[in-house]
């Protein structure tokens, strides 16, 4: 399965996603790293998204937001464990926020840009320079910083509306297993495309306390949704593009490592290498020690009885992470399926057909290895044969 640049390496795959065939591969041990990965990460986006709806509606437009990962509930023995690093690393959710932000696609991007935002803006720039003279200075001086705060404020609150369904979900699939009623990748493909679509509709709204005035920042009138608004530009900026990780690769523009075009951008959850992306400094080694914190104690269990231990389960969980990444991705593909699978109608083959290939020449560089099945003994890193 692995993408070799000719368009026939894609057949096998574009065959399993037309035949409603999960991406990755049946096998125990992937049913086993797939839920209890998605266990651990849905506990964690419990914590990221509590933690980015408080910053979106307790910290917003604070200059200094010193203590923002705090959640109104500071105290000494909080300070403390945050300072021994004893806590869930937010900056991971704040590098996806920033992921979301800084690629802009989709509709809640659409919205951000537009007119009707620009007023929203306005408006919060005139509370604002009654009672914050500093800021008012600012925004007279620079016309476009209160609008990209509130932009950022925007993002980092649609995005814990997002991770508060995604997070529910999880934590329900790993009820599901626990009650018998996954068994399967293919169950977990349709449970999550199930939650997904289910979840399509519910709107995203934002709105903030400004000096005794609501000012609704996503308004009801904008229409804002989960599903193609928020949901798939997330997949969009964390899972396919992402952002180039320092020291893996130069940033030299001579170089040209790092595409020029945004939307060439391979760097997401879906392409990372996972050896070196654990590394010191590299963002998704937050996330991986923040499962760690929370793993299952059977997916725990399994990667202590494997290659090195605890010594490489950072890299063990980042690889089941990756599978169980597919498989949310493929439920997306399923659930934004233009006509059902089993529709006679030629026409509307060709556009189910075309719908999947889309997806399929974005993973093309993808770690497509990771879709293949394995025994239980081969929960492994690299250098372990």
């Amino acid at each position: 399965m692995v993408a070799d640049g000719s368009s026939d390496s894609l057949a096998p795959l574009l065959q399993r996603l037309l035949g409603g065939v999960p991406l990755l591969e049946e096998s125990p041990t992937h049913v086993l790293e797939v839920v209890g990965v998605l266990e651990s990460y849905g506990e964690v986006l419990d914590a990221y998204s509590r933690n980015l709806i408080y910053q979106g509606e307790q910290q917003f437009l604070n200059p200094f937001p010193v203590f923002r990962f705090f959640n109104g509930e500071l105290s000494l023995g909080r300070l403390w464990r945050h300072l021994n690093h004893d806590r869930i690393n937010f900056e991971y959710a704040e590098y996806c926020q920033k992921a979301m932000l800084w690629h802009g696609t989709g509709g809640l991007d659409a919205f951000l840009e537009s007119e009707r935002f620009a007023g929203i803006c306005q408006q919060v720039a005139r509370l604002k320079r009654r009672h914050d003279p500093l800021l008012g200075l600012l925004s007279t001086l620079f016309p476009q910083f209160l609008p990209e705060l509130i932009r950022s404020a925007a993002t980092t609150h649609a995005l814990g509306q997002f991770w508060r369904v995604m997070s529910d979900l999880f934590l329900d699939l790993a009820r599901a297993h626990r009650d018998g009623q996954i068994t399967s990748i293919a169950s977990i493909v349709e449970f999550v495309k199930t939650g997904l679509v289910a979840a399509a509709g519910l709107p995203i709204r934002y709105a903030v306390q400004l000096h005794g005035a609501t000012v609704a920042i996503l308004p009801e009138d904008a229409q804002l949704t989960f599903l193609m608004d928020v949901a798939v530009p997330y997949v969009e900026a964390v899972f396919l593009r992402g952002m180039p990780f320092l020291g893996t690769l130069s940033f030299n523009a001579q170089a040209t490592k790092i595409p020029h075009d945004q939307g060439q951008f391979g760097y997401g959850a879906l392409f990372a290498d996972p050896l070196p992306t654990m590394g010191a400094g590299i963002p998704p080694s937050l996330l991986m020690q923040d499962m760690y914190r929370h793993l299952p104690r059977d997916l725990e269990t399994a990667y202590q009885s494997q290659g090195r231990g605890v010594v490489d389960i950072h890299v063990k969980i980042c690889m089941s992470f990756q599978k169980a990444m597919f498989c949310v991705t493929n439920g997306a593909i399923n659930g934004t399926m233009p006509y059902l699978l089993d529709d006679p109608d030629p026409q509307h083959q060709s556009a189910n057909r075309d719908h999947c290939m889309a997806w399929l020449e974005r993973l093309r560089q993808a770690q497509l290895t990771a879709l293949d099945a394995s025994g239980p003994e081969t929960i492994r890193t690299a250098g372990h044969h």
